[in-house]
């Protein structure tokens, strides 16, 4: 029995004579494994795509090389997808493409402003008269602002900065499904400055008072 290893590595890669030989590593075929037993469980028409081992393996080497095009290793990368699965109504499963692209979780199952909310705040508080000012609803948006920079932001017309802008917000959205950090936001400044407070500096003061009431010198 051939493993999803073996098998890969005599699919071609490049439509050339020289075929660059495929190796999966172990742990994108052990989510494989592990999402095609999710997959059976949720869709009961599942042998209709896969009515045989051999039906089953070259899927699972077709699904294997998909992912890892994707770069998708872990199983928590796959969540998604197959929450997404588990509300289909039809009792077919989907194809390598079709999952892969619902593993891509949208802006509000993450708790985020969609892009297009997310992109007029960005530019709102990219403007330089914000500086210092600008109110961001979470870190992503701070984030994605960041890695396009606010000066393109602020100089290219709306639809390349659009363009930009949903580009890194996707690299954000991977981010944080990956579980990786993001920049962190600014501190806001407080709207007075505090003098400084000090157990010494207080209890001057309070010698200083108790001098002015018994009639003595004056500081």
């Amino acid at each position: 029995m051939k493993s999803v290893s073996n098998m890969l590595q005599q699919m071609p890669n490049v439509p050339t004579a020289a075929v660059v030989p495929l190796k999966a590593d172990a742990g994108t075929v052990q989510v494989i494994n592990a999402l095609f037993r999710e997959l059976m469980a949720i869709f009961p028409a599942w042998k209709q795509a896969w009515p045989d081992d051999d039906a089953l393996k070259a899927a699972k080497a077709s699904w294997t090389k998909a992912f890892m095009a994707e770069g998708i290793q872990r199983i928590e990368q796959v969540r998604f997808g197959i929450e997404q699965c588990r509300k289909m109504t039809k009792p077919f499963a989907p194809s390598s493409g079709e999952f892969v692209a619902m593993c891509q979780p949208t802006p509000e199952m993450l708790g985020i402003p969609p892009l297009a909310k997310a992109f007029r705040e960005a530019c709102r508080n990219a403007h330089p008269s914000m500086a210092g000012q600008g109110k961001w609803s979470h870190p992503a948006v701070w984030h994605t602002a960041k890695e396009c920079g606010f000066e393109p932001l602020n100089r290219l017309e709306t639809s390349l900065a659009l363009k930009l802008f949903e580009r890194n917000y996707v690299i954000t959205i991977r981010r944080m499904v990956e579980g990786l950090p993001l920049q962190s936001m600014p501190l806001a400044l407080p709207a007075k400055a505090e003098a400084r407070r000090t157990p010494d500096v207080g209890n001057d003061a309070i010698s200083k008072i108790r001098a002015m009431r018994a009639g003595g010198p004056h500081a």
